[in-house]
């Protein structure tokens, strides 16, 4: 489930959701890396007066990576309108949201609806951090599953600012183009608020239970989408969808169909619109792409 939540919703967004939480593994700047070429997948569809461009996203990656550039970057300067899952909000605006939906003051605490034998691998993974249980408990099982799954990118040697999603912002904010969210702040937490609570600690438990590989599967997931082999990258993150339905259902493919369905309706209005959402959603058998073929909507790899 984990897998999931990696793919189906932003990084970026759990990254907000934790602030706290990164803010005590902060480290010093890194010394200066060697740049590695990456070509993730892109692709186009179009019609007489219409071009969207579909460029699927690792909403975290590690410094060094030069993706923004080639194809990408020609189809980003081609565009007057960028699309993202969400705009990030600030701080504030988000801190704000995390009080009024992860904070759970009336209990049970996480640590209680916890089965036993999961509590000690749960305090030993925080404690990597800096963190214990007892930081969490106050908060919803969702919210301590999405912390648990961004306390260890630092040490990995992930960096939120090289996320794509980041690098695509301050682009479009830096050249004055139209930025969109498919989704608002309140929509991704609800999707987790919104989750009954025993899948709630459900999603905690697969959490802790993957935590020791977070790093291996993660690392496959940046070299799949480096290469640009969206097969290999949907086969990392959609394997656990099976073991999941009800999840997936919320968090993947339901929002596929909304997202084609955003793009059939933009199709209408001539223009032309880079639109960036995690490379998860555009692999697999319900992907955005596949959706998109039910409108009678082809979407064309850019090869480069």
């Amino acid at each position: 489930m984990t897998k999931i939540f990696r793919h189906a919703t932003a990084a970026a967004l759990a990254l907000l959701l934790a602030p706290a939480a990164l803010a005590q593994t902060a480290t010093p700047a890194a010394p200066p890396v060697a740049v590695q070429d990456a070509d993730p997948a892109l692709w186009v569809v179009k019609d007489d007066d219409t071009t969207i461009y579909l460029f699927g996203t690792i909403h975290v990656l590690k410094p060094g990576l030069s993706w923004f550039d080639e194809a990408v970057k020609a189809a980003f300067d081609k565009s007057d309108e960028v699309v993202l899952e969400m705009i990030q909000p600030d701080q504030a605006t988000m801190g704000t949201l995390v009080a009024r939906t992860a904070l759970n003051p009336g209990g049970p605490t996480i640590t209680e609806q916890l089965p036993a034998d999961k509590r000690e691998p749960y305090a030993k993974a925080l404690a990597e951090s800096g963190m214990s249980p007892a930081m969490l408990d106050p908060f919803h099982p969702w919210y301590a599953a999405i912390a648990l799954s961004v306390l260890p990118l630092k040490k990995l040697g992930y960096d939120p600012a090289s996320g794509a999603e980041a690098g695509i912002t301050a682009a479009a904010r830096a050249a004055g183009k139209q930025l969109v969210g498919l989704e608002t702040p309140e929509q991704q937490i609800g999707y987790f608020a919104a989750m009954p609570d025993a899948l709630q600690v459900k999603f905690l438990v697969s959490t802790i239970d993957e935590y020791p590989t977070m790093g291996d599967e993660l690392g496959k997931m940046v070299t799949s989408w480096s290469a640009g082999d969206p097969d290999a990258l949907g086969k990392t993150m959609n394997e656990a969808l099976r073991e999941t339905p009800e999840v997936a259902k919320l968090l993947l493919t339901d929002r596929n169909a909304r997202w084609a369905d955003w793009i059939d309706q933009r199709m209408a209005k001539p223009g032309t619109v880079f639109v960036a959402v995690g490379a998860g959603h555009l692999a697999g058998n319900d992907s955005v792409l596949a959706f998109l073929a039910k409108h009678n909507l082809k979407a064309a790899r850019i090869p480069y």
